[in-house]
């Protein structure tokens, strides 16, 4: 779990998410759409792939990312219940619930 918020600790890291949630995109498409350099973004890759929160798929030359936001939800379902929140997941796989923490 921690890879996993080390990653997200990153601004950088949280918009190529943002930006994969609409759909895969190659690593040249992401790239140009930070103003960075293109080793500065393998790294950010990198480290979401290691997270497990991004998936490369590489087809000849081409490498597309794809969001494993299953990944994300563990987390946040875990960091959530760490802290005694009421999150549970839906029927479609996604955290719901009130933040609220339980009453004891």
């Amino acid at each position: 779990m921690s890879a996993v918020f080390k990653a997200l600790s990153d601004p950088t890291r949280r918009q190529v998410l943002q930006h994969l949630q609409n759909g895969p995109l190659g690593a040249g498409e992401l790239a140009q759409l930070f103003d960075v350099s293109k080793p500065t973004m393998s790294a950010h890759f990198a480290v979401l792939v290691a997270a497990g929160l991004i998936e490369p798929v590489k087809q000849g030359r081409t490498i597309t990312y794809h969001l494993k936001l299953s990944v994300l939800e563990d987390a946040l379902l875990m960091f959530a219940e760490a802290f005694g929140l009421q999150v549970t997941r839906t029927k479609a796989g996604k955290p719901s619930g009130s933040p609220h923490k339980e009453s004891r």
